[in-house]
């Protein structure tokens, strides 16, 4: 049998017991110090590093938005599920590894007719001499947006063929926007157009950010010697004027108190800037500008200033403005709830063929 050792004399058990507690706390305070210096060295070297690098990148995501996919859960491989019966959904490569989802809806009165009706007969049908509109859209969502379809549905009930397409990045197309990469997109959906359409008028119709895209490849056609043969340009925003506060992509960005001190802002170094304005200053096809005088992303007189731009560049026959009146509440995204909307489309197409 064991005998318990007995305690030096002048030591009671219990000052052994509270030495031993003494030590093991203290070791564990030493651990927690050596743990919290690793993971600032962890935090020094390598993640503040890689957010450096990185975050740029992922504040370009909120610039565009276009992973903000609403409504969510949308099958865009089906329009009818939109109420677009007589529209087919296809995709186009605009350039090598860049697939672009698109919405090809024809003319209202052709909606019996092209039901059950394949790709072949929906491109056959763009040369039929009816005109043609392509809607590049705003930054956020896809082209099932409910104010995106609404446009598509006033331009085929005035009689007139509609293509959507959603740049790289947006909805179910491939690839990372980039303003070269929207701008290419817009290019091979218009060639594309274009080859199909024979004669037909083609208009392009630019939405806030897809005003951006417009110009830049009205721009790029003048370069070649070709102009669009109409321009509808709806909440367009001037980059070279606007104040970053109010600019049309930043209320994201500052929505981070601090944060422009530490990155630079995503339109910086030529990653977002759409000179629209020089753009103007360029083309030479007739432009329409629509614009809600309560336009909270965009105010009302950056928009009679690139009006003023575009008109002494070309002149007032061929630039125009409509606004509608703030009472309305159409702010940034609205305006395709005017009533009046399809006459003022219906006078400049004609326009346009006169």
């Amino acid at each position: 049998m064991m005998k318990r050792r007995a305690p030096k004399q002048g030591q009671p058990p219990s000052t052994n017991n509270a030495q031993r507690k003494v030590q093991s706390q203290r070791k564990g305070t030493s651990s927690q110090w050596l743990k919290r210096g690793l993971l600032a060295l962890l935090i020094i070297f390598i993640v503040l590093p890689f957010s450096v690098s990185v975050l740029p990148e992922l504040i370009q995501h909120f610039v565009y938005t276009h992973r903000l996919r609403v409504p969510f859960f949308a099958d865009l491989s089906r329009p009818a599920e939109f109420s677009l019966n007589h529209t087919i959904n296809m995709y186009l490569t605009s350039e090598e590894g860049i697939s672009l989802g698109v919405w090809h809806t024809v003319p209202a009165s052709q909606w019996k007719e092209a039901q059950g009706k394949d790709l072949a007969w929906y491109q056959n049908s763009l040369g039929a001499g009816g005109p043609v509109f392509i809607y590049l859209h705003g930054n956020t969502g896809t082209r099932s947006a409910p104010h995106r379809v609404g446009v598509a549905k006033i331009l085929s009930e005035l009689g007139y063929h509609v293509l959507v397409p959603d740049y790289r990045g947006f909805g179910d197309s491939t690839g990372e926007p980039t303003e070269d990469g929207l701008t290419t997109d817009a290019l091979y959906v218009y060639n594309w157009v274009k080859a199909r359409s024979g004669s037909s008028l083609v208009v392009i119709w630019g939405h806030s950010l897809g005003t951006g895209v417009a110009t830049n490849t009205a721009t790029k056609l003048v370069s070649q010697g070709l102009v669009f043969d109409g321009v509808i340009l709806e909440g367009a925003f001037n980059a070279a004027r606007q104040d970053i506060p109010v600019h049309p992509f930043a209320w994201f960005y500052w929505k981070y108190p601090g944060i422009g001190s530490i990155f630079q802002e995503p339109w910086a170094e030529n990653k977002a800037v759409f000179p629209t304005e020089e753009n103007l200053k360029k083309m030479r096809s007739p432009i329409l500008f629509l614009h809600a005088e309560d336009d909270h992303l965009v105010p009302i007189p950056f928009a009679q200033q690139m009006h003023e731009v575009a008109a002494s560049a070309q002149n007032a026959e061929r630039v125009k403005l409509v606004t509608f009146d703030g009472s309305l509440g159409y702010l940034h995204n609205g305006l395709y709830r005017d009533p009046h909307l399809p006459d003022i489309i219906m006078k400049f197409v004609q326009s346009l063929e006169g």
